[in-house]
């Protein structure tokens, strides 16, 4: 309705406005005003026009801070997966050196030197350092000679090097493990070196070494399309994914800083050349890379407890983003200055034609309330005709539960008349017995022989019992299922659908092997709905065993938590494939005179319980379903 008026009002609106029009002003030029208030309007201007310039600067000042706080929060984001990289790749070759301290090959070599071992041991460290990605695995002996190695017999094999003047060494003899960053002696490349000592009964036996290339990580570290790079605790930049920051310093160092740093890098001669990184305030800083100089965001991390002493930085490419946020937030701002004087005009000039406007709407008002009523009257009849419509499916609804309910009370029918038979046979062989007890009482009456009397009157009473007991069952199973349901015990149900089959279990020869649980476990069911499903499943098997030898069926328990299952299983002959296919369907059945649809009605009342029943998948001979029930609490 809200919309009606709208659509109305506008249309009258603009017919106004397209008929009367708008009458513009005139302009009037600066000189007719005065001259004091030429100068009163040039200020007024001049004011506005520095106001909104300062507010697009403004835009674009807070939209640029923004940037950089978003792009430092995917840095930081970014941070942990470089560093576990490089972590990764660090740990994993670290075990190496420790696994062989331990070694008793490595430490034979050591003891007994000359004798032999050393190609094997070559050999050795060669497929480890293969298999870890590792740039190669030497052994030094104490007076730090490398005795062998992964690249023993090539050009560039450390076998028979001295490597005393190596901090790795000297401080892995002394204190059991060692990290050192320097540059090979041998291959001129830079590496990681970790070491590890060789503890012997008499004292340290040598060292252990692995240098790790990390040139992986530097390829990983490139391929994010961030700047990453570690330096030490001087500030010198080690592993880097620029390779031309290598070595330089991200400050100046004094000459014993330099000569400290030499010393450990094992870099005679290096100048620590300064990285062109520069500072711009807060995480912004300006950087040369390969091609060109660019705005970066950075953050740092310390690896302590990676490599002691090292510093990770990641920096991520900050101008291209920043401009933009500030570009998009001057020309959103310049747009919303235009859009608010635009909108100003409007409705200065649209307050004119207010006026007009008014006699057009209540004209207009009276025409929609008029429609309004008509439009009213259109719904109210709808809301009556789906209201009928409403109903009538409920209907349709209630008489398709009558009839699901009717269905399956006729199954449990069908189930009683096709066990009438051995039911008549249960209760004919009491009835004989009866019979013969009476007869027998009145003869031991006649002899005056009350005492045998009495037993055989209380026989014909237990006997009696035994009748009503199992008519009893007959008739609560041919009782309409009222829907209620709540906890009863699954070996109570169990009984009942065995005891309607007891005579044609006796008939037929099928041994039932079933495993009672103490105490029963409870289900929330209905019982004569559970026994319906077993009875079902239970003459289904009697009917599979027909005529085979050792016909077997077996029924199990099983519960958790929240469930409880029953499982039927068979030893006949199975399914074919393409009856499992539609098992469930209404009138699949591989019986020559089955309807097919006792499955179907057993699966409904175990969905209507809240479970299910499903026909087990088996490799093995037979048929297996499972009901699934609520276990009670």
């Amino acid at each position: 309705m809200a919309k009606s008026s709208t659509k109305v009002a506008n249309a009258v609106v603009n017919d106004g406005i397209s008929e009367g029009g708008l009458h513009k002003a005139p302009f009037n030029f600066p000189g007719r005003l005065g001259t004091g208030r030429f100068l009163w309007l040039a200020v007024l201007f001049a004011l506005l026009g520095a106001g909104l310039g300062f507010f697009v600067l403004a835009a674009g000042r807070i939209a640029g801070t923004k940037a950089a706080s978003d792009l430092r929060d995917r840095a930081l984001a970014a941070r942990p997966l470089a560093a576990d990289t490089l972590k990764g790749d660090v740990e994993k070759q670290r075990l190496i050196p420790r696994v062989l301290a331990r070694d008793g090959a490595v430490q034979e070599i050591l003891r007994s030197p000359g004798t032999g071992g050393e190609a094997a041991l070559d050999e050795k460290l060669r497929a480890i350092a293969h298999e870890a990605a590792s740039s190669v695995i030497y052994v030094i002996n104490s007076e730090g000679t490398a005795v062998a190695a992964s690249n023993a017999g090539e050009p560039t094999s450390f076998v028979g090097r001295d490597y005393r003047f190596r901090h790795y060494f000297v401080e892995a003899m002394a204190t059991g493990m060692a990290t050192q960053y320097a540059l090979g002696t041998v291959s001129k490349r830079p590496g990681l070196f970790l070491s590890s000592r060789i503890d012997g009964p008499e004292g340290p036996l040598g060292v252990v070494v692995v240098k790790v290339e990390l040139d992986r990580v530097e390829s990983s570290w490139r391929k994010s399309g961030f700047v990453v790079f570690t330096s030490d605790e001087r500030g010198v930049v080690l592993s880097t994914s620029v390779p031309q920051w290598r070595f330089g310093a991200l400050s100046p160092l004094s000459k014993k800083e330099a000569k400290i740093a030499r010393d450990h890098l094992q870099l005679p001669g290096a100048a620590f050349e300064p990285v062109p990184l520069s500072h711009r305030g807060g995480n912004l800083v300006t950087a040369s890379t390969v091609d060109k100089e660019a705005g970066f965001v950075t953050v740092s991390q310390d690896l302590g407890k990676v490599v002691p002493g090292w510093r990770l930085s990641l920096l991520i490419p900050a101008d291209a983003e920043i401009s933009a946020a500030m570009m998009t937030a001057r020309a959103t701002a310049l747009l919303a200055l235009v859009l608010v004087a635009f909108a100003v005009a409007v409705i200065v000039r649209r307050r004119r034609a207010i006026r007009q406007r008014q006699d057009a709407l209540a004209h207009m008002n009276a025409e929609l309330e008029h429609r309004v009523n008509l439009r009213t009257a259109e719904l109210r009849r709808s809301n009556e005709a789906l209201a009928a419509q409403i109903a009538e499916r409920e209907n349709a609804e209630a008489r398709v539960r009558r009839l699901c309910e009717e269905l399956s009370q006729a199954n449990r029918l069908s189930i009683l008349g096709q066990i009438a038979a051995g039911v008549a046979h249960e209760i004919n062989q009491p009835v004989t017995a009866i019979r013969t007890y009476a007869e027998n009482a009145s003869r031991l009456l006649r002899g005056d022989r009350p005492q045998e009397t009495a037993r055989n009157l209380k026989s014909i009473i237990a006997i009696t019992g035994r009748i009503g007991a199992i008519t009893e069952t007959l008739r609560s199973f041919s009782r309409r299922a009222t829907g209620s349901v709540g906890p009863i015990s699954a070996e109570d149900a169990i009984d009942g659908a065995l005891s309607l089959l007891s005579g044609r279990i006796r008939e037929s020869g099928v041994t039932i092997e079933r495993q009672r649980t103490d105490p029963s476990p409870t289900v929330v069911a209905s019982c004569v709905r559970l026994e319906q499903i077993l009875v079902n499943l239970l003459q289904n098997s009697l009917d599979a065993l027909k005529g085979l030898p050792e016909p077997r069926i077996e029924i199990a328990l099983a519960q958790n938590k929240e469930t409880v299952t029953i499982s039927v299983r068979d030893n006949g002959a199975g399914l074919a494939p393409e009856i499992r296919k539609s098992l469930f369907m209404p009138f699949t059945t591989s019986k020559e005179k089955g309807l097919g649809l006792g499955l179907l009605i057993s699966e409904e009342i175990a969905r209507e319980l809240g479970g299910s029943l499903r026909l087990d998948a088996s490799d093995e001979r037979g048929t297996s379903f499972t009901i699934e029930l609520r276990r009670a609490e």
